[in-house]
């Protein structure tokens, strides 16, 4: 657009005209505003395409105001409904199922619960594998649900510790100990019809039992049977070793002859050595276990 701009004069000056100057107004035209305005519509369709996505994303996921799809905040923590798969680690003070549920962990390979210290260092692990469970820490401690506090089983370096008013072991091979056992009690496992027979066995080994104020061996309703490859002792430092009983058999005492006489005898009297071996002297009308002392030469 072009305006001309005139200067006024007074009638018989003569004054030269000035050219006329041309005053051009610069704006978009042409190809550039089609561009500009193809541009500002495409970054309108961009806004609405997002805007519609973030809006599908919302809904597709249930966001709320309490938290996303079956994961809610609480002002006690996070709940967590249905199944959910962990990729990586989770760290939490606390993980605890419904009232009326259990709490199911599943994993393709093993599952490890770490806990750590201030500095970052595992101080306890356990681990759960499809061959064997293992721990590892201080102390692994297993706990009473009805009497709170109470100990069951304790394992630490030192000591293992069953804290149970009965141990029971129900294999067909037993318990194996390999250094020594403290029970105040050790009684067979009964069954269908009555109590099994307990057996205490060292195959290879000696077996000793000691206690401060006695051991006392009961069997109510059968025999107790003692068996030794070598010998075996019964020893009271400080005391006596009695034997009460209805009937008391030694029927493999050695029996002493003096080379006198050869005739069977009926009844004899019970000898002892000065190293406390038995053996069997001919009765008489006085004590004959000089003249059958041979035994304990």
């Amino acid at each position: 657009m072009v305006r001309e701009q005139y200067n006024t004069t007074t009638p018989g000056t003569n004054i030269q005209r000035p050219e006329p100057q041309y005053i051009y107004n610069v704006g978009i035209y042409g190809w550039r505003k089609r561009c500009l305005y193809l541009f500002v519509l495409l970054l309108i369709i961009i806004v609405v395409v997002n805007l519609a996505l973030t809006i599908w994303i919302l809904k597709v996921m249930w966001f709320s105001s309490i938290g996303m799809g079956y994961l809610y905040v609480q002002s006690e923590g996070v709940r967590l409904e249905g199944e959910s798969e962990f990729l990586y680690p989770l760290y939490a003070k606390e993980v605890h199922s419904r009232k009326d549920e259990p709490l199911l962990i599943n994993s393709t390979d093993n599952v490890i619960l770490n806990a750590r210290n201030t500095d970052g260092n595992v101080t306890g692990r356990l681990s759960v594998d499809p061959e064997k469970v293992q721990f590892d820490g201080q102390e692994f401690q297993i706990n009473s649900v009805n009497i709170k506090g109470k100990p069951l089983f304790t394992v630490n370096e030192d000591e293992v510790t069953v804290g149970t008013d009965k141990l029971r072991i129900t294999g067909p091979e037993g318990a194996l100990c390999e250094h020594s056992i403290e029970t105040p009690l050790i009684k067979g496992v009964k069954g269908l019809s009555s109590i099994k027979e307990l057996r205490l066995e060292s195959p290879t080994r000696s077996l000793s039992m000691d206690a401060p104020r006695g051991v006392f061996i009961k069997a109510q309703t059968g025999e107790i049977e003692a068996l030794s490859h070598l010998d075996i002792k019964l020893h009271s430092s400080d005391g006596t070793v009695m034997l009460d009983a209805e009937t008391l058999r030694m029927p493999k005492l050695p029996q002493g002859t003096s080379g006198e006489s050869e005739i069977a005898q009926e009844l004899y009297e019970v000898c002892v050595c000065l190293d406390g071996r038995l053996y069997l002297a001919e009765a008489d009308v006085v004590s004959t276990c000089l003249e059958y002392n041979e035994v304990c030469q």
